[in-house]
């Protein structure tokens, strides 16, 4: 596994996520939320994009998102595997409510 960051949403709950590089990944078919993010300091991260998918495979990412991760410097993605379509709809609200990200609409 790789280098894992905690995201807490308006509940304060955290969740952990692995981080991934922006460009070279394949994406497995499995369900789960993601954050598109770029990396304001060492180990500090910045939300650009969060979402939640049924297949990272299908979804990562979609062209009508790329302008806006491309303008703001997207550098990583970060991903947690959700199974449970209720509980990724609900993290997506939580981390949504604590955090200002220019690309979700």
């Amino acid at each position: 596994m790789g280098y894992t960051c905690r995201w807490k949403g308006a509940s304060d709950k955290e969740y952990i996520y692995i981080i991934h590089p922006i460009d070279g990944n394949t994406w497995d078919d499995i369900p789960g939320n993601y954050i598109f993010a770029r990396e304001s300091e060492p180990h500090k991260w910045e939300a650009i994009y969060i979402g939640e998918t049924e297949s990272f495979k299908d979804r990562m990412p979609k062209p009508n998102e790329l302008p806006c991760i491309r303008r703001n410097k997207v550098t990583h993605v970060h991903t947690h595997i959700n199974l449970n379509n209720q509980a990724r709809l609900s993290e997506e609200k939580d981390l949504l409510a604590n955090h200002t990200t220019p690309c979700n609409d």
